[in-house]
C-alpha cells in the first residue's frame, strides 16, 4: 500500500512526491524500494502488487522498473484503506481464486529480514489454512500514543493469538496499562488472508462497498478497468479496513512479531531509527558540523553544508525549496504550524 499523502513528513514529504518514495534515512533506497526488497528471493516479483494514487504511477515505474502495467494498481482517488484493499483482493481473485495475500504497508522499517520472513510465512499459512485474517502485530517497546493496539486473547497457542479487540490510539496513562498487561500489540497494518475470505467479510460488514466495486469484476485486469475505476472509485466510502472490516470480524487473529519495527510515521521516530554521535546528534544527509549541540536531527540537500551550535533537541530539515526548524517534543504541532502558514 502505497498511496499516502506523507504529510508528517514536510517539507522533504510533498503532493507530488510524498515519503514512500524518497530515501529519508540516507540509505540509498526509498521506502517502497526497500518494502519490495523485503520480498525479493521469497515472493516471485510477478506476484508484488503496488496500490497507490494514480498521479504516482511514473514514479513507482522509476523506482520499480519490470513491474507490468497492472502490478500497479492506481485509485483515481485517495479514499482511505478499506477500498484500495478490495480492489486489490477482487483483481488478484480474478487472476488466482486461491490466492492468499499478505498486505503490508510501503513505509516501515524491518532490519530483521530473516524474522520478518518467519512472521509472514506464518501469517500466510494460518490464513490459507482456514478461514481468518491474520495480522502480525508488534510486541509494544514503550507506552506509544501514536499507534493503534490489538488486545489478544489468552486462550490460544503460542503463535497465534485470537484477537479480542483493536484499539484506538490510546491516553498516555491507558497506554501505559497496555504495556504493563503484557496482553497488547502495536497494530502494524500487516494483515494476510486468503481472497475469498476477505471478501465474505466485506461483503458481510460492508456490503455497499462491496457491491461498488465486484461491479467492475467483467472489466478488471483488462482495458476497460480505468474507465470504470475512474467513474465509479471516487464513489466509494472513505474508510480504513480496521474500521470497516478489522474492528467487526469475528475470525482475526495476531501473530506478536519477532523482528524488530518502526513506522517512519515521524521524524521522531526516524530520529530513533538512524545511528547517532556521542551527542545524540543524526545527519541523514549533506554536510553537518555539531558543534555544542545534541539530541538533533538535520537532513539537508546531498551537496550543502551547515553548522548546528548550541541547540539540544530539535529537527532541522532542507528540502532546498522549504526549511524547518522545530523542537522534537513539540513534533506533533508541525501540521497546524503548516494549516497556519497557509492561511
Amino acid at each position: 500500500m502505497a498511496g499516502g499523502a506523507g504529510t508528517r513528513f514536510w517539507p522533504l514529504s510533498t503532493e507530488a512526491r510524498p515519503k514512500q518514495f524518497l530515501d529519508i534515512l540516507g540509505t540509498g533506497k526509498t521506502f517502497i524500494q526497500m518494502t519490495v526488497d523485503r520480498f525479493a528471493g521469497w515472493i516471485p516479483k510477478e506476484n508484488i502488487y503496488i496500490v497507490t494514487n494514480e498521479k504516482y504511477r511514473a514514479i513507482i515505474n522509476e523506482q520499480l522498473p519490470g513491474l507490468d502495467h497492472e502490478q500497479i494498481i492506481c485509485e483515481p482517488s485517495r479514499n482511505n484503506t478499506a477500498p484500495c484493499i478490495l480492489l486489490a483482493a477482487l483483481k488478484i481473485k480474478k487472476k488466482d481464486k486461491d490466492a492468499c495475500c499478505l498486505f503490508v504497508p510501503s513505509d516501515q522499517l524491518i532490519i530483521d529480514q530473516t524474522a520478518f520472513r518467519q512472521n509472514a510465512q506464518q501469517a500466510l499459512e494460518h490464513a490459507s489454512a482456514g478461514q481468518a485474517i491474520v495480522t502480525i502485530g508488534i510486541l509494544p517497546t514503550r507506552p506509544e500514543t501514536g499507534y493503534g493496539y490489538i488486545k489478544m486473547k489468552d486462550d490460544e497457542h503460542e503463535d497465534l493469538k485470537k484477537v479480542e479487540q483493536f484499539v484506538e490510539k490510546p491516553s498516555l496513562d491507558t497506554a501505559r496499562l497496555y504495556v504493563a498487561s503484557g496482553k497488547y500489540l502495536w497494530n502494524a497494518g500487516m494483515f494476510a488472508w486468503h481472497v475469498n475470505t476477505i471478501i465474505q467479510e466485506y461483503q458481510t460488514y460492508v456490503p455497499q462497498l462491496y457491491e461498488t466495486l465486484n461491479q467492475g469484476l467483467p472489466v478488471y485486469n483488462t482495458p476497460e478497468e480505468d474507465e470504470f475505476l475512474s467513474r465509479v472509485y471516487p464513489t466509494t466510502e472513505n474508510v480504513s479496513v480496521d474500521f470497516a472490516i478489522m474492528e467487526k470480524s469475528e475470525i482475526v487473529y495476531t501473530i506478536p512479531a519477532a523482528f524488530d519495527w518502526s513506522d517512519l510515521g515521524i521524524w521522531s521516530s526516524v530520529y530513533a531509527a538512524s545511528q547517532k554521535d556521542e551527542q545524540g546528534n543524526v545527519s541523514t544527509r549533506g554536510r553537518v558540523y555539531f558543534q555544542d549541540a545534541s539530541n538533533n536531527l538535520v537532513t539537508l540537500p546531498e551537496n550543502k553544508q551547515a553548522i548546528v551550535r548550541g541547540l539540544e533537541d530539535y529537527i532541522i530539515i532542507d528540502s532546498g525549496e522549504a526549511l524547518l526548524i522545530y523542537p522534537r517534543n513539540q513534533e506533533h504541532e508541525i501540521k497546524k504550524s503548516l494549516q497556519l502558514a497557509h492561511e
